[in-house]
């Protein structure tokens, strides 16, 4: 059975790459799951302790909101929604994002709070097989735990962000390299109270919930910036999408045309495509022209989704500075297809 997301067909090496997301995502919440509870019977009074709690939390809800998104993404468009479902990783996106940007000015203010009130969080005893065990070492140790799964998560979930195009799932990488910190972090915090250092426990603290505040400002903004239509960017938000100049250059190299320029919107997996083309002068354009350059595009790469391809007698002016960067369809291309039509 064909995978799809919307009316668009997944080829093998996304839908194994889907069905790998899903599965790591599964093992992901059984992890956090386990992780909050046993932290949650040994935090004790440790500010750094409940910092990591909260943030293992947290850490549930980037897989929770991807598992539901790709569920809605595969419906087909209808009436109502002509354009698909794929904005629901965008809003999941930034769901995930207010959800940490909140908790991280809470547990900021908490551990200020807790600093500047010099407070010295006891941390007890408790007995095991009829000893009397430190209960610090077991804060240790089960952060220590916690530590390699996260690693493991984030690194395959990076390379499959990548290969789907999904920055929720980018975005819950990003939010395991910050669990298996704050595990660091909280170690650090506990090993401090059992060294007399009472403050290291706040400053542990203050430092987990910086990481996640930031966390929450860079996902929040990238996801607004994609909700309202800015230009296609690659997967982890830090350059243009290559596809963009790619489309252009394919369509300068058709007969018909004389310059060619690009706008890409990111719907979450898939990009929407408008295509602007100044056809060479005297040449005819037909109706077969138009659906043959627009399948043509579409069989560039999986995520062209829709393309809508317009003739116009000059390119519009806010795509011009990828003319003037020497894109294609700028003055070289121009030059060429100009003089392709004199001849």
């Amino acid at each position: 059975m064909t995978v799809k997301f919307g009316a668009t067909e997944l080829e093998p090496r996304q839908e194994e790459a889907l069905r790998r997301a899903k599965r790591i995502e599964i093992a992901t919440i059984a992890f956090l799951v386990c992780a909050i509870s046993a932290v949650y019977l040994v935090m004790g009074n440790s500010q750094a302790m409940k910092a990591a709690w909260l943030e293992d939390c947290l850490s549930l809800a980037p897989p929770v909101a991807f598992l539901i998104a790709v569920r809605l993404v595969r419906r087909a468009p209808s009436a109502r929604f002509p354009y698909g479902y794929h904005r629901a990783i965008g809003i999941s996106h930034l769901v995930a994002g207010v959800a940490l940007l909140t908790m991280g000015f809470f547990l900021i203010y908490d551990s200020l709070t807790g600093l500047l009130r010099a407070e010295h969080p006891p941390i007890g005893s408790v007995h095991i097989a009829g000893n009397t065990v430190w209960l610090g070492w077991l804060m240790i140790g089960v952060m220590a735990l916690t530590i390699p799964l996260p690693i493991y998560f984030g690194r395959v979930k990076m390379k499959l962000a990548e290969e789907l195009h999904d920055k929720v799932l980018f975005a819950d990488a990003d939010m395991n390299k910050a669990d298996w910190m704050t595990a660091v972090g909280s170690i650090v915090g506990v090993a401090g109270i059992g060294l007399g250092v009472w403050w290291l426990d706040s400053a542990a603290a203050l430092f987990i919930a910086a990481s996640i505040l930031s966390d929450g400002i860079k996902n929040v903004r990238h996801a607004i910036v994609d909700l309202i239509d800015s230009r296609a960017t690659t997967f982890d938000n830090k350059s243009p999408h290559p596809l963009t100049v790619d489309v252009a250059q394919h369509l300068c190299s058709l007969e018909w045309v004389q310059s060619a320029a690009c706008r890409v919107r990111d719907e979450g997996h898939v990009f929407h495509v408008e295509a602007f083309v100044v056809p060479i002068d005297r040449v005819a354009i037909s109706v077969a022209d138009l659906e043959a350059a627009r399948d043509s595009c579409r069989e560039l790469d999986w995520k062209i989704h829709d393309v809508v391809i317009v003739p116009v007698s000059e390119l519009p002016p806010e795509l011009f500075d990828l003319l003037e960067r020497g894109a294609p369809g700028g003055e070289s291309g121009r030059e060429e297809h100009q003089s392709r039509g004199e001849r």
